[in-house]
């Protein structure tokens, strides 16, 4: 097996710098850095984690948890995970992901094995009792999401409520007065309270009243049926709609479809505009959905970046980043009939 040493030689280097950049514990040019990692892969050579984490007390390694129950993954989501890894590489880290309880009950046995230096913690509800467990365990950590009131934790998120409101505002703009907001039905289950929902519903209403529009929020079940459902209802409620938010990727198609079945043409007779969602999702459906887009790579590697500069004793400042969605327009929103 090769030895630092023989790295140092074939890269030409030190082999303090060998270990720098085995270690992480030292800033190493890029370029450098490239020429020993290709001296260490022509070489096999192969560090030592468990020595590394010994000698460092840091193990390097970070997790990102999301929650055990239901299918709570999406393009966005996707991102999120591909943008913080690639991100923690860059830094000299590992990034794992962790399904964790939804009450955070077994995040101690995570924590206190000394498994992970810090954990990024995502799908966060208004009262999420697993920030209060990690705040118990003096883990450093970084929130993807807001809790009730997140003043005195470090988190990035979507800004919610300036998506909805530009949402609105622009349907407003192509003449749209009825409105409608599709949701996920979460009552009753472990992720009732999930903030994004609760912030978005709130936005919309407030926004609603302040702009004297006619304005029903209706909750999709699961899957396609689940906006088969939601179109039906919302109908129901208002026959008159011309502009509906939606808030569900696993709904859209059957919201689509129910809208047809009831004799709706979009966007001719009914605008359709997906919340946080990504290019990939819209593209899948007939009409290509008009979306608010999730800046998912961006907050995967902000998130990262917060955590590790916490890790990292670079930063003194809880981190508190908020980023719009941005407007990619397509098929689905026309002006109001």
């Amino acid at each position: 097996m090769a030895t630092m040493q023989q790295v140092a030689d074939r890269a030409g280097v030190s082999i303090a710098t060998v270990s720098f950049v085995v270690n992480g514990t030292k800033y190493v040019t890029p370029a450098t850095t490239d020429r020993v990692r290709a001296a260490m892969r022509e070489l096999k050579f192969r560090g030592n984690v468990v020595a590394r984490a010994l000698a460092s007390r840091r193990t390097r390694i970070i997790a990102l948890l999301f929650p055990t129950t239901g299918n709570r993954f999406s393009p966005t989501t996707s991102e999120f995970f591909m943008s913080a890894a690639e991100r923690a590489s860059e830094r000299g880290h590992h990034l794992v992901l962790w399904p964790v309880d939804p009450a955070g009950d077994d995040l101690d046995d995570l924590v206190s094995g000394g498994l992970v230096d810090g954990v990024i913690l995502m799908e966060v509800r208004m009262d999420d009792p697993r920030v209060a467990v990690l705040t118990d365990l003096e883990v450093p950590f970084t929130l993807i999401g807001r809790t009730r009131d997140s003043r005195g934790l470090p988190f990035v998120d979507i800004d919610f409520e300036t998506t909805t409101v530009d949402s609105i505002d622009h349907l407003c703009s192509l003449g749209h007065r009825r409105f409608g907001i599709v949701l996920e039905d979460l009552e009753g289950t472990p992720m009732s309270g999930y903030a994004p929902h609760l912030r978005v519903e709130s936005t919309f209403r407030a926004a609603i009243a302040e702009r004297r529009l006619a304005g029903t929020v209706v909750y999709a079940g699961p899957g396609s049926e689940g906006g088969r459902a939601a179109a039906e209802e919302l109908l129901a409620a208002d026959p008159d709609v011309t502009a509906v938010l939606l808030m569900k990727d696993d709904s859209a198609g059957g919201l689509l479809v129910g809208l047809f079945d009831a004799g709706r043409r979009v966007p001719a007779d009914v605008s359709v505009l997906s919340l946080a969602s990504s290019a990939a999702n819209a593209d899948q459906h007939f009409p290509r959905l008009s979306t608010m887009v999730a800046p998912g790579r961006e907050l995967g590697r902000r998130a990262a970046d917060a955590l590790i500069d916490q890790l990292d004793g670079a930063s003194t400042e809880l981190p508190h980043f908020l980023l719009p969605c941005t407007l990619r327009s397509a098929d689905s929103t026309a002006p109001a009939p």
